[in-house]
């Protein structure tokens, strides 16, 4: 029974390999080896979450590159004597390259730079799956991460558009006219220099907002990042756990092995001999 019971353990590399071998024991590593892989799907799901900030984020900073030139162009509008129909031309150029990234920056179907606020089912903010809890009662839950994607859109659909490129703001120059970051134009007859600074403290204003959004895009990816990594610590340190509990220490169980073999092989030969000498003692009364 020894012999099968090591031969088993070195067999499986398991001391406690089903429930009659140690019950609390298998009942605990067979709880710990599901989290595990709960644990595993929380790791995917960041994985995705992280996927989808990155996206954002960089759709945000390439978007901030072409506001910041849109806002020297009107600087470059105020000199006097300028042909602002060509400048114009290069905004209007900027303006298609903004809602192309904004369009473009799509992850696994979803977008966090233009949105429609007037959807079925939008919401303000994005839930990321970060971590599988069980309490000491027992019970488990899932913890998440909020991202509020409301503050990074560039673009609403929506008709009341809201979003920081989209929305409107009017002029108080002699053009008076109403505009957004997106579709603003310095090329009518009744523009002035008072309206073109207002475009610009507008756009100013636009840029302040989208590097705070890159700002907050970009802490919530270092958040997820750290998450992630303390995860995959904590699934290392449940298996560790899991392997004190029910691995069989493959050195003492070989060690241990080789000893009942020999005494098996002893208690063998020891039959043998008595066999043998039964034999002899017979031999003599015929």
């Amino acid at each position: 029974m020894a012999l099968e019971t090591t031969q088993a353990r070195i067999s499986t590399g398991l001391k406690v390999g089903q429930a009659s071998d140690n019950a609390a024991y298998w009942s605990i590593a067979t709880t710990m080896r599901s989290d595990n892989k709960a644990l595993a799907t929380v790791q995917d799901a960041l994985g995705l979450g992280a996927a989808k900030v990155d996206v954002a984020y960089t759709g945000m900073n390439s978007a901030i590159d072409v506001v910041d030139e849109i806002k020297a162009k009107l600087v470059a509008a105020r000199e006097p004597g300028v042909d602002k129909s060509k400048i114009q031309s290069e905004i209007g150029e900027l303006q298609n390259q903004l809602t192309s990234i904004a369009t473009s920056a799509s992850f696994s179907g979803e977008n966090w730079l233009s949105h429609d606020s007037a959807a079925t089912g939008y919401s303000a903010t994005k839930d990321v799956v970060s971590s599988f809890n069980r309490a000491s009662d027992g019970t488990v839950s899932v913890g998440t991460i909020s991202i509020v994607t409301s503050a990074s859109k560039l673009f609403d659909a929506n008709v009341a558009a809201s979003g920081i490129l989209d929305l409107d703001f009017t002029t108080t120059g002699a053009g008076a006219v109403t505009v957004s970051v997106s579709t603003l134009s310095i090329t009518a007859a009744s523009i002035d220099n008072t309206d073109i600074d207002e475009m610009i403290s507008e756009v100013d204003s636009a840029l302040s907002s989208m590097t705070t959004s890159a700002s907050d895009l970009g802490a919530s990816k270092g958040r997820i990042d750290m998450q992630n990594n303390f995860v995959s610590n904590l699934m290392d340190a449940i298996e560790r756990g899991i392997g004190t509990l029910v691995d069989a220490d493959m050195t003492k169980e070989s060690t241990r092995l080789s000893a009942l073999q020999t005494q098996q092989q002893l208690g063998t030969q020891a039959l043998s001999i008595a066999n043998a000498s039964a034999q002899s003692i017979l031999s003599l009364f015929r």
